[in-house]
């Protein structure tokens, strides 16, 4: 089948040695965390708190476990803004900006890298130039983080558009339910992986439905949007099916929403940002304390427990967290550049950063490409990684074939 513009382009963007990225190995021994010896200079990162985005942080609490805290003389200085920070931006930004005021520091990294962080990077540019601004999972425009940060890494929003709906027809599902609220749909990549998910289902002889549910960062937060998932999934089976597959934009969401699928039936083919502890260690009411940071026991522990529920081929995820390798990652990507053993530009030097996280992952990606100009970004990064079905294995989803016109599906706002 024909390759569009966008995956020719893709495809030339990642690594010469394959399209596919195979990271083998394991992680290196990290120095001891805590040293009381002063840094050479500091790496500043800002994620979401436990409730909106755990994942994220924990990759942040990677960092400071190999690197040791600022506070006792290590490299890493972590920060979390509100969970509310659509209502409270202005301090969102300042916490990141504050960062650029440490004269050791020398990165400044926001995962998820939510609205207000190209105003963050804009203001630490002007007044430190000399520091690294990098933008994990942006939440605003690809152009307008692109003006600001160094680099933006991303899911590939548009591939994972159709792969996603790809994988909920092998499981069975007769139906995909989309839920989100405007926030969310009036991001271009989050709307624009809505409409292709849309089309792939009229495609694929799937019924689209669209659910709206609340926004945690307005007045009701997260509990009342938890609440609202909780009380809604029983009432979307008994509408749709029990072979009806669910997808949700926000973390938050997704562990009500597994908690619930488990009981009354319905598919879950992975997370907006995958990763087996993206709802699934709540929902099933599992304790990963012993396994923490090893993600091969983890997605074990994590699937059996799923199996024991009945569960078994009805939910996926990644291997490895997203989330999780995103803020480790570009933490230990900032650090090689500062050291001079990487540079920001190579993605060859990034792909390695992030396998220091992800040892045997199938990933595959490339820059971003602008729908209006077809102009490849030099600085925003696209990627994903194969599905993996509990209770069933693998699904091959970096070696789908997106076809051409999905990518050539519109934004609207």
């Amino acid at each position: 089948m024909k390759k569009s513009l966008l995956k020719r382009s893709m495809l030339l963007a990642v690594l010469s040695c394959a399209a596919s990225l195979i990271f083998a190995g394991g992680a290196k021994e990290p120095p001891a965390a805590g040293k009381k010896s002063a840094a050479a200079f500091h790496i500043g990162i800002a994620t979401e708190t436990v409730s909106q985005a755990e994942d994220d942080l924990r990759g942040a609490e990677e960092l400071i476990r190999r690197y040791g805290a600022v506070k006792d003389g290590g490299m890493i200085q972590h920060i979390t803004y509100p969970d509310d920070f659509m209502s409270q931006q202005e301090t969102t930004i300042s916490q990141i900006v504050a960062m650029a005021d440490d004269p050791l520091m020398k990165a400044v990294i926001v995962n998820n890298a939510v609205p207000g962080t190209a105003e963050a990077f804009k203001r630490i540019k002007e007044k430190r130039p000399d520091i690294l601004c990098f933008a994990g999972e942006p939440q605003e425009d690809p152009l307008v983080i692109q003006q600001v940060a160094d680099l933006a890494l991303s899911n590939d929003f548009m591939s994972r558009g159709y792969t996603i709906i790809w994988a909920a027809k092998e499981m069975g599902a007769k139906t995909f339910v989309h839920i989100s609220f405007p926030r969310h749909m009036s991001y271009e990549s989050l709307g624009l992986r809505r409409n292709i998910m849309e089309q792939a289902c009229r495609d694929m002889g799937i019924q689209f439905v669209f659910e709206t549910a609340p926004d945690p960062t307005s007045d009701v937060g997260v509990a009342g949007a938890q609440q609202f998932i909780l009380e809604k999934v029983p009432q979307w089976i008994d509408k749709y099916g029990k072979d009806t597959a669910f997808f949700c934009t926000n973390d938050a969401h997704t562990e009500p929403l597994l908690k619930q699928l488990m009981t009354y039936g319905g598919y879950f083919v992975e997370a907006d940002l995958p990763s087996p502890l993206m709802g699934y260690p709540g929902a099933l009411g599992v304790d990963l304390t012993q396994e923490a940071g090893d993600f091969p026991k983890i997605l074990k522990k994590v699937e059996d427990a799923v199996i024991a529920k009945g569960g078994r081929g009805r939910f996926g995820t990644w291997a490895y967290s997203y989330g999780f390798t995103v803020s480790a990652g570009l933490g230990e990507f900032a650090k090689r550049v500062v050291e001079g053993s990487a540079k920001k530009d190579n993605s060859a030097d990034l792909y390695k950063a992030l396998g220091e996280f992800t040892p045997g992952a199938k990933w595959t990606g490339g820059y971003y490409v602008d729908q209006s100009t077809g102009i490849r970004a030099k600085n925003q990064i696209l990627i994903y990684m194969d599905t993996y079905i509990m209770g069933r294995g693998y699904l091959p989803t970096t070696t789908v074939e997106v076809p051409e016109k999905y990518f050539k599906i519109k934004f609207t706002k």
